[in-house]
Formats: structure tokens, C-alpha cells, sequence
């Protein structure tokens, strides 16, 4: 339930915790899809070795707790009753590319439908994730941290695959003096700022160090 003696300033923070995990989300998913567009198929379903999940395996993995988490997020437990988790870590015949892509992206949707329809309010609720009682925030808090150790895992094995095609995702080595990252993890030139005092992206992979 949440407080009843909430002040303006607890809206406001919480506000600002919703928006800011809004933006975290995002930008943990977009770093995750930069990594796996630089990979063809046959690296999308490799693993390293057997003890070791693939690309595809993460984006399953993934895939599956989205849809058990946010699928009534307030109003159920976490973890659905219909959750198959260890089949997330099989690849079936059924599991193409596109397939799995698919399944990530009406994941994220969740998430994101699910964060648009929160209120401050609402970070003082509590939900279950398997019977265990946390507070709306810390559940937020807690599946943030779970995607972007996945998502670690998911860059460091696109780069793997990738080898000396890999574009960087961030700074580039030896460009530390040219380029700063932005809240949304997008580079851009050191000293470059649009009329509002963002932060112009650049694209540190172009040979001009261009705009993206």
C-alpha cells in the first residue's frame, strides 16, 4: 500500500525514479540490439562452449521473464504459473531468429506499457516475485539489474563474434580526448553542445566523427 502521509517532494522523486528507469531500460535495449545487429546468424546462435549461453539463449532468457514480470505487474505474482524458465535455455526448433526477435521486442513492449502506467504512488506497492514481497521500486530496481548483467554478457559475445569488424558502442580506445557519454550512453564531441546544452551525438565509428 502506499504511504498516506506522501509530500510533493516524495511525487517528485519518485517522478524522477520512474523517468529515469524509463531511460535506463531503454538504453540498456538499444545497446543490446546495436550489439546483436553487428552479428550474422550463424554468431546470433553460437556458444562458446557448452557451459556458456549464446545470443540467442540471452535474448530468450530474456524474452521470458518480460512477459512473466510485466504481465499484470501490480495485480499477480512475478513469476507466472505458465513460466517454463530452463526451457529459455534451450534452443527449439521453433526458435529462429526472427522468432526470438519477435518474442524480445512484445518484452520490451510490456515493460514499457507497464512503466507508462505507473504513478509515483505506486512505488510504495507491493508486488510478489515468487511468493518473496518487495516494494514496486525495488522489483524495477531488481529486473533493471538482472537485463543489463544479461545484456553485459550479450556485448561482450557480440564483440567476441564480431572480432576486428566490431564497432564500438561507446568510446573507442585512444578517442578517450574526443568524445564524452551522454546520460543515454551516446557519445559525442567533447565541447559540442546543441542550443538547449545537450549534448550533439556524434557517431565516433564515422571517419569524420559525424553526427549519427
Amino acid at each position: 500500500m502506499p504511504r498516506m502521509d506522501a509530500t510533493p517532494d516524495d511525487a517528485a522523486l519518485g517522478r524522477h525514479a520512474l523517468d529515469d528507469l524509463t531511460a535506463q531500460f531503454a538504453k540498456y535495449r538499444r545497446m543490446a540490439e546495436q550489439a546483436l545487429a553487428q552479428v550474422d546468424d550463424a554468431a546470433f546462435f553460437a556458444a562458446v562452449d557448452r557451459e556458456n549461453n549464446s545470443l540467442a539463449l540471452n535474448v530468450k532468457h530474456i524474452a521470458g521473464n518480460q512477459r512473466s514480470r510485466w504481465t499484470d505487474f501490480l495485480t499477480s505474482d512475478g513469476e507466472k504459473s505458465d513460466r517454463r524458465r530452463d526451457d529459455e535455455f534451450v534452443v527449439g526448433p521453433e526458435d529462429t531468429r526472427a522468432a526470438l526477435m519477435a518474442a524480445w521486442d512484445a518484452g520490451w513492449k510490456r515493460l514499457a506499457d507497464t512503466l507508462t502506467s505507473l504513478t509515483p504512488a505506486d512505488l510504495q506497492r507491493t508486488v510478489t516475485i515468487r511468493g518473496e514481497p518487495h516494494t514496486v521500486l525495488q522489483a524495477l530496481n531488481r529486473q533493471y539489474a538482472h537485463y543489463a548483467y544479461h545484456i553485459g554478457q550479450m556485448v561482450l559475445l557480440a564483440r567476441h563474434h564480431a572480432g576486428e569488424a566490431w564497432q564500438s558502442l561507446s568510446i573507442p580506445r585512444g578517442m578517450s580526448d574526443r568524445y564524452e557519454v551522454g546520460r543515454d550512453g551516446v557519445p559525442y564531441l567533447v565541447g559540442e553542445r546543441g542550443p538547449d546544452g545537450a549534448p550533439q551525438p556524434h557517431d565516433p565509428r564515422a571517419p569524420d566523427g559525424g553526427p549519427r
